[in-house]
C-alpha cells in the first residue's frame, strides 16, 4: 500500500492528512491530527489538495475519506478562529474566507465525478458531520457518534446545516441543530445521515466491500448518474423528470450502457472500460 502526504508542487510535506493508495483505483485521505482531525487551515489545504488531485488522476476511481483516533472530526478548530478577534474588523475577514473555503471544500466532494465513501470509526461533529454529509455514502462503526452542537458555545452551525438538511428530515435536523444533542449510529443510519452500520472491527472490511463494489461500476456511468442525481435534486419534480429522463438517454446512447445490456440479453459477465 503506497503511503504519501504530498504539497501541491508535488514535495513532501506535515500536511495533516494521510494519502493511502491501498491498490488500484482507490484514493484514501485520512485525517491523521488526533485528537480532534480539526478542519484547521492546515487540514482544508490538505483535503482541498487531495480532492483536486483525485479530481486530476484519470486512474482514481474512488475516493475514501477516514480518521485517524477517536474523533473522526471534532469540526473547525476554535481556538484558532478564536484568535482572529483581534484583528481590525473583529475576524468578519478571515470567518467569511475559512467558512467560505470549507463550503467550497463541501461542495467539491458533490462535484467530483467519482465515487466518496467516508468511513466512520469515531466521533464526527459541527463541520466534521458536514463532512459526513457530504460524501456520496457514508460507512458507520457502531461506536460512531454525530452531532452538530455549535449551539453548545453560542453558535449555530449555519453552514453544517446545509449538508445536514439535504440528508436527514427537518425534525431531525432541527432538533440536533436546536439542542446539540449527540445522535448515535442507529439513529443516523435511520435518519439518513450513513448508509451503513457496522461492528467497529468489521468497518474496514465493509469500507473495502462497498468500495469493490463501485470499481466494478463503469466509472463513466457513476459520473453520469452522480451529477444527475445532484442536479435533479435542486428542481422542481417535473424539471427533474426531464433532466432524469435527459440523463438515461444519453447513458443508453454510451457504449458502457450498449455492452451492459448485451451481455445481460447474452447471458456473460459485461467487460467495463475503466476509464
Amino acid at each position: 500500500m503506497a503511503v504519501e502526504a504530498a504539497s501541491r508542487d508535488g514535495s513532501k510535506t506535515d500536511a495533516p492528512i494521510r494519502v493511502e493508495r491501498p491498490r488500484a483505483g482507490v484514493v484514501r485521505l485520512v485525517l491523521d491530527n488526533p485528537p480532534a482531525n480539526a478542519l484547521s487551515e492546515a487540514m482544508l489545504s490538505a483535503l482541498e489538495d487531495g480532492i483536486e488531485r483525485v479530481a486530476a488522476d484519470k486512474a482514481a476511481r474512488v475516493l475514501v475519506i477516514a480518521a485517524e483516533g477517536k474523533l473522526f472530526s471534532g469540526g473547525h478548530d476554535l481556538k484558532q478562529m478564536n484568535a482572529r478577534r483581534s484583528d481590525a474588523d473583529g475576524g468578519r475577514a478571515y470567518f467569511e474566507e475559512i467558512f467560505g473555503r470549507c463550503s467550497r471544500m463541501m461542495q467539491s466532494l458533490v462535484a467530483l465525478p467519482k465515487p466518496v465513501v467516508a468511513e466512520i470509526g469515531g466521533i464526527a461533529t459541527a463541520a466534521g458531520c458536514q463532512l459526513v454529509a457530504s460524501c456520496d455514502i457514508a460507512i458507520a462503526s457502531a461506536s460512531a457518534r454525530f452531532g452538530v452542537n455549535g449551539i453548545d458555545v453560542g453558535l449555530f452551525c449555519s453552514t453544517p446545516m446545509v449538508a445536514l438538511s439535504r440528508n436527514v428530515g427537518s425534525k431531525t435536523a432541527l432538533d440536533m441543530l436546536m439542542t446539540g444533542e449527540m445522535i448515535d449510529a442507529d439513529r443516523a443510519l435511520a435518519t439518513g445521515l450513513v448508509s451503513r452500520v457496522v461492528q467497529p472491527e468489521r468497518l474496514r472490511a465493509e469500507t473495502d466491500a462497498v468500495v469493490d463494489r463501485l470499481l466494478a461500476r463503469p466509472p463513466a456511468v457513476l459520473a453520469l448518474g452522480k451529477r444527475a442525481y445532484y442536479e435533479q435534486l435542486r428542481m422542481s419534480l417535473a424539471d427533474a423528470y426531464r433532466l432524469g429522463s435527459a440523463a438515461i438517454v444519453g447513458n443508453m446512447l454510451m457504449d458502457e450502457a450498449k455492452e451492459g445490456i448485451g451481455a445481460f440479453i447474452e447471458k456473460r459477465k459485461p467487460a467495463w472500460r475503466n476509464s
